[in-house]
């Protein structure tokens, strides 16, 4: 028997076989974060020269925001089973967390890292921050697909499942984000 969110709200893919779906989200959840890595690891390689991109960390930031305030107001609306609201800013926040990760490879690509210049506590309280925020913004990308992915297919118990995991830790992701870029902000040449 179905639900009742199930009747009201059915899958936005139509029912068949989604096996592709999976294997394209899996592979998007492993290849996103190597080829961040091999950005990190070969940066020359992808370098333009006279590419204007400092403006793109306070970019970033703002998408990061943002972000979290959709996801925020997602958890708000599913809370109060306001469905299509929902939808819609989880929705909102999937296309901002995609204009972020294009933002981010930008700059990243064209620009040397910073290097944080705080002294005593805070650079131990910024090298936690910033180590948990990368450590788990690579399994935030599998997460957010495989939740969205169960949401489109109408599998919601699947989907509620998953995002109890999803949620917490992309909201941490994107407000760490921001917290990193006010912390290291000053040190940007």
């Amino acid at each position: 028997m179905n639900t009742p969110t199930e009747r009201l709200h059915p899958p936005v893919l139509a029912p068949g076989d989604y096996t592709r779906y999976k294997i394209i989200l899996g592979t998007l959840g492993v290849v996103v974060p190597l080829l961040v890595a091999v950005l990190f690891s070969f940066p020359a390689l992808f370098r333009i020269p006279g590419a204007e991109v400092k403006f793109l960390p306070a970019v970033n930031a703002v998408l990061n925001s943002l972000t979290a305030l959709c996801l925020l107001a997602g958890y708000y609306f599913i809370r109060r089973n306001q469905v299509l609201r929902h939808r819609a800013m989880m929705g909102t926040a999937f296309v901002l967390g995609g204009l972020f990760l294009l933002s981010y490879v930008a700059y990243h690509s064209q620009v040397e890292s910073t290097h944080f210049g705080g002294v005593g506590a805070v650079r131990y309280v910024y090298f936690f921050l910033l180590l948990t925020h990368i450590s788990l913004a690579v399994v935030t990308v599998g997460l957010v697909l495989f939740t969205l992915y169960f949401a489109l297919t109408g599998q919601y118990t699947k989907h509620k499942s998953i995002a109890r995991w999803t949620f917490p830790i992309w909201l941490y992701v994107s407000v760490t984000g921001v917290i990193v870029y006010f912390m290291i902000a000053p040190y940007y040449t």
